[in-house]
């Protein structure tokens, strides 16, 4: 597709619901809590998903659960992600965000390629069961009545079990009201580059529904070459944002047609960061778990910044808000944006491998006997990530 494709500067329709900008922060296990949604959003609008829920566990009510799908009351739209294997427990769960106006989207996911959930025939492996995949969208699609209920997914297991056009055709019939694609497949993890490619073959195939792409879009020029050149309708960011929920901002910028891009000074890094620990703290109700949960946070948000390692690891330790300000009262706060080396990827990238998968999972495409008893076990944690 031509650069002088014209690029989408208006809302993103998805079912009844208009986003201001077509982007959207892709679930993220341990990441996209209450706390990180809030703080992206102060930066630009999109629409903010929570961390993948376990099916059984929400139909359960067990207390994590309903911890992680409860929302700010500044959070507008509410989205939740769902991850389950069995259609009756998904429609359940479903029904029940609906019946109890827990959420204003719903997604599901099929793209997580941990081995945890793969090998239990969950995540980016269940798509290859077509029928069984039919009947999860199916079921949900009917339990959300007037709710959207999107799906995210990944090309497919590897290589030589692509699903993703397939299960694109069937979500569509089955009424979804978008569908994501993450352009890579289980066996490639987060590695190499991301097969835009799949987008634009998803685009051509699913033409009712908005297709959104996922992958590799680590700055607002890239959301636009990706539209540019597979003529999806949004963006879903990932590991792009981590560390930079600015990245918002210049995105919702980049889709009006502006050049504005956030160049943080060391200090307005320290601030976001701070302000990160602060929501965090809130969220858990705990100040100590709350510093305990930033300290991953420590190496993407000072990436290519003039932080030593000492600082860097005593800042991977902080205990305490109070020890949190101190250490950062030590930077210069007036160092400047250092250019490129703050940019780029993030996050773990990993290595392609093979898929963990139940044993004969890839024998049919039909769901056998023996692949019922695994799907019992599947569902049995309270986040699938």
């Amino acid at each position: 597709m031509s650069s002088t494709t014209t690029l989408p500067t208006g809302p993103l329709t998805i079912g009844g619901l208009a986003l201001d900008v077509p982007v959207v922060l892709a679930p993220m296990a341990g990441i996209t809590n209450t706390a990180f949604r809030r703080l992206c959003r102060e930066f630009g609008a999109g629409l903010y998903v929570s961390e993948m829920i376990t099916s059984r566990a929400l139909v359960e009510r067990t207390p994590e659960s309903m911890r992680l799908i409860t929302h700010h009351e500044s959070e507008t739209p509410r989205s939740i992600q769902l991850y389950g294997v069995d259609p009756k427990t998904v429609s359940e769960a479903v029904t029940m965000l609906v019946a109890e106006d827990r959420a204003d989207h719903i997604d599901l996911n099929f793209g997580c390629p941990v081995p945890k959930v793969t090998r239990k025939g969950g995540g980016a492996a269940l798509p290859w069961k077509s029928g069984l995949f039919r009947d999860i969208v199916e079921g949900a699609v009917r339990a959300a009545g007037d709710k959207p209920l999107t799906i995210k997914m990944r090309k497919g297991i590897d290589a030589d079990h692509l699903t993703y056009l397939e299960a694109g055709r069937i979500a569509e019939g089955a009424g979804v009201a978008a569908v994501a694609l993450h352009a890579r497949t289980a066996s490639e993890f987060y590695s190499g580059e991301a097969d835009w490619s799949a987008i634009a073959k998803l685009k051509e195939t699913v033409t009712s529904v908005p297709v959104l792409g996922n992958g590799d879009i680590w700055s607002a020029e890239d959301a636009l070459r990706m539209v540019a050149e597979t003529g999806c309708d949004g963006v879903v960011v990932g590991r792009g944002c981590l560390g930079r929920p600015w990245l918002f901002g210049d995105l919702a910028a980049a889709f009006r047609g502006e050049s504005q891009s956030f160049h943080p000074s060391l200090g307005q890094v320290a601030q976001t960061f701070r302000r990160h620990a602060e929501l965090l703290t809130e969220f858990f109700d705990s100040e100590e778990r709350g510093c305990r949960d930033i300290r991953k946070h420590v190496a993407w948000y000072f990436k290519g910044y003039p932080v030593g390692g000492d600082l860097r690891a005593r800042l991977a330790t902080v205990e305490s808000l109070a020890q949190l300000d101190e250490l950062l009262g030590t930077l210069d706060w007036s160092m400047p944006y250092p250019g490129e080396g703050a940019e780029g990827p993030r996050g773990r990238a990993g290595t392609p491998k093979k898929p963990a998968l139940p044993e004969g999972w890839l024998d049919s495409q039909e769901l056998a006997g023996h692949d019922r008893v695994t799907l019992v076990d599947a569902e049995l944690d309270t986040s699938g990530g």
